[in-house]
Order: structure tokens, then sequence, then C-alpha cells
């Protein structure tokens, strides 16, 4: 209920700026503070930048939230979106010149194919984007559904209702809220890419018709510029998380898997609140840098 209110998510995040040690970390969207604070535990003196519309600070008056005192605000009146800041300036002032160096966090529900050519634009290398959707679901045009393509194995999809997919998936949404079923996953004309056929921004609000051609350029790009692309897995498998949102088919394999009751224990994972794994959207760590002429 802080931001990022999923575990899988906050050990992920953790990880990777334990693993990067980088100078100085960006968040895009804080909400409550609580990617802040998952920054923090990771990196104790490394400096915070976080641009939110809302100050976390705002929110104190009505219940828990994190405000850092390493951290530079972007918020309120100070307000300046990602793509609008000079960030050349903003990270000259603070010291920093190697951009390799840095580590940005999106999780801010705006299309994830302009934020990336944002980054790119900028110099940055390491990004992760913390809402990574599936093909047919939710707010934004995410990484993982520019790369849900025919020619990459696994990807691509049929809206023929007598296909073996169309089949599977009812059966697997009776499991699974966020599995879609064929009538869900595909729009007018059979265009089942990104959320039927739209490339979708700014918390759902911005809804733009891209064709079939359109998005498949959109993959060349990013496999132009991509060095890595890793999805994060989640912590647990959903025997023993109990989890029953995210389809377990469409994720990567959990760190402990299932039958491993005994390390999930080990671990102290057994204490948590079971709503904590219900909110897995493979999550994306992404090393760009700008393609060769």
């Amino acid at each position: 209920m802080y931001g990022m209110d999923d575990f899988d998510h906050s050990f992920g995040l953790w990880f990777i700026a334990r693993w990067l040690k980088p100078d100085i970390m960006i968040e895009s969207g804080a909400f409550k503070g609580h990617s802040t604070w998952v920054l923090r535990q990771a990196m104790p003196d490394t400096p915070i930048i976080s641009i939110t519309p809302r100050h976390p600070e705002k929110y104190l008056k009505k219940g828990p939230a994190y405000v850092d005192e390493n951290c530079t605000y972007f918020a309120g009146k100070y307000f300046m979106d990602f793509g609008s800041v000079n960030w050349e300036e903003a990270l000259k002032v603070r010291g920093i010149s190697d951009f390799s160096r840095v580590l940005v966090f999106f999780d801010d529900h705006q299309n994830e194919l302009k934020r990336l050519k944002q980054a790119l634009k900028a110099g940055f290398r390491h990004l992760v984007f913390e809402d990574n959707y599936d093909t047919g679901t939710r707010y934004h045009y995410s990484l993982r559904q520019i790369c849900d393509q025919f020619y990459i194995r696994g990807g691509g999809h049929s809206c023929f209702r007598d296909s073996d997919e169309a089949r599977i998936r009812p059966k697997r949404k009776k499991f699974w809220e966020k599995a879609v079923d064929i009538d869900e996953l595909c729009g007018p004309h059979e265009a089942w890419w990104g959320v039927r056929g739209e490339m979708r921004d700014n918390f759902n609000h911005n809804k733009t018709i891209i064709s079939y051609g359109e998005h498949f350029q959109n993959s060349r790009f990013v496999e132009s510029i991509l060095d890595v692309y890793w999805e994060l897995p989640p912590t647990a498998g959903p025997s023993l998380t109990h989890q029953s949102r995210y389809d377990p088919g469409r994720a990567p394999p959990p760190i402990v898997e299932d039958g491993r009751y005994r390390l999930f224990q080990r671990l102290g994972l057994d204490r948590l609140e079971r709503s904590v794994f219900n909110g897995y959207t493979q999550m994306v760590y992404l090393q760009i840098s700008k393609p060769e002429s």
C-alpha cells in the first residue's frame, strides 16, 4: 500500500542495487516511498533522486510513508517528468559524470518504449522497469509486450478460436486472476499485441492503436540497443506462497521451487503475509547501449 507492494519486486530491486553498486540511484514514481526505502536498505550511503508528482511527506499526515534524508525530491512544485530533466546538469552538480554508474528505476506507469528512448538519449545504461505487464493486460505498453513476437521462442499469439491456445487459456484463467482468455487478449481484426492492438500510456489514459508492423518495428529497435534483458524471478513457487494472481506459466522459474518448503521456511518466507506475493508483474532489468552506426 506504500507503492511497490510486492515482496518479489522488493527483493529483486534490492538485489539489483546491491549487485550493481551504482554511484547514484534515480527513481521515477515513488508514491509513499517504499521503493526509496528498498534502495536505501540496499545502498545505505548512495544518493537518490526521486521523481514523483506528490512528495511522500504529504502522505505522513494520513499514515505511514518513507522520506529519505539523502534523497533529492523532484516532487510537488519542483516536479518534472523524467524526460524533461536535464540529466547532464542534474548529475554534474552531484559530481556524477559516468552515466554507466547510474541505476534508473521506473515505477511510473508510463509507456516503457517512451521511457527507454528517453533513458537512451540521456546516456543511461542500467534500467529497471517494475510493472512489466504481460500482453493483453494493464495500463501501459511494456517491454514484455514489445518483446512478445512470433520470431522469439514462446512469443506471438493466435486469435483462432479452435487453436490450442484458445482452449488452454480459459482453463488457466480459473486458477490465475491475471490470466486472460482469447476474448480479452484479442481486439478488432485479431489484434493481440500490446493490449488488444493498443499502445497504452499514462496510467491507461492514453490509448493509441498500432499496427502489427509498428509493433514489430518497436521490437527490432529494442533489440538494437539491448545488451541484457532479465526478468527478475518470483521468490518462491505458488504452492509455497499460495499466490493466485499471476500465471506461473508466463513467468520465469522461481528462486525457491515448489516442494522446497523447508528452504522456504528456513529463509523466513513463511512468516510473511501471503498477500505480499500477489503483485508480481515480471519486473525487468535492462542494460542498454546506443546502436552502432
